[in-house]
């Protein structure tokens, strides 16, 4: 690229306790990754610890903006820059959004013009409760009309996160065993359809990909999972069209080992000129 143009490197993970991916050696992953901007999933810790476990896993000259949960302990998304964060919302005027720690948008100051990068966290669902799979649908539902607002302008948008959806059977190992079940459930995936086919949001790793089939980015702490790679892949960058079209590299940074991992998750890291 140009100088005129220079790359953005975001990076999106889910750290299952920023607390315990601290203690965990997050920081090592951070110092490799060349992330411009970060987008935390799972923070699980209270506004005043945040900045100190920022600093600590970061390091200097990062900022932070942050989404804490009414319910203690549970969920909280952020966003850590090394540029200038302008605006930022958590959605607390939206009723799916209003207290939990699930959605935090910012405006993030890059050398190219203002880009707007969401944070989000979505429930996990549960195919057999109607109640919690409801609720899990009218986040998607509320989400959606967020995003097409904050695109109206034109600007670039980045939608990050944990959606706890694995979009295509691609996306998951045991795809025949889990199919209608939360996370690989048809009214789920009706809503990605609908952001890719329907509103030219780009799954940009998908679209960077050779063949469509892209890395997991969950697997579960139990058994053999992350050794036999029998994982989902829940972890997302979308991207308006005109932000996607300027993406020039996608990858899931898995932990080498079992042993080795900060969470139960892995980063998704992709390179943009916006």
């Amino acid at each position: 690229m140009s100088r005129s143009h220079p790359t953005l490197t975001v990076a999106t993970a889910n750290v299952n306790g920023l607390r315990a991916a601290a203690r965990k050696d997050m920081a090592t992953w951070v110092s490799g990754c060349g992330a411009d901007v970060v987008t935390l999933q799972e923070v699980r810790a209270p506004d005043q610890l945040v900045e100190d476990l920022v600093l600590q896993v970061f390091g200097d000259g990062w900022r932070v903006a942050h989404a804490e949960a009414t319910a203690k302990g549970r969920a909280g998304v952020a966003i850590v820059s090394r540029l200038p964060l302008e605006r930022t919302d958590a959605g607390d005027d939206e009723p799916s959004f209003a207290g939990t720690g699930r959605w935090l948008e910012a405006d993030v100051a890059t050398p190219g013009g203002t880009l707007t990068v969401v944070s989000a966290y979505a429930h996990t669902g549960d195919s057999e409760d109607p109640i919690r799979m409801a609720e899990k649908l009218a986040w998607f539902d509320a989400a959606t009309e967020r995003l097409e607002g904050l695109r109206a302008d034109g600007r670039h948008v980045l939608f990050t996160g944990d959606l706890n959806v694995a979009h295509r059977d691609a996306d998951l190992r045991n795809w025949k065993g889990n199919r209608g079940k939360a996370g690989c459930h048809p009214d789920e995936r009706a809503r990605f359809d609908r952001w890719t086919d329907e509103l030219g949001w780009v799954d940009v790793a998908r679209a960077l990909s050779n063949d469509g089939q892209v890395p997991y980015t969950w697997w579960s702490y139990r058994g053999k999972a992350f050794d036999n790679d029998a994982g989902w892949r829940i972890d997302y960058q979308f991207a308006t069209p005109e932000l996607a079209a300027t993406a020039s590299a996608a990858r899931v940074d898995r932990a080498p080992s079992y042993d080795r991992r900060w969470s139960d998750h892995a980063p998704v890291v992709a390179t943009y000129a916006p």
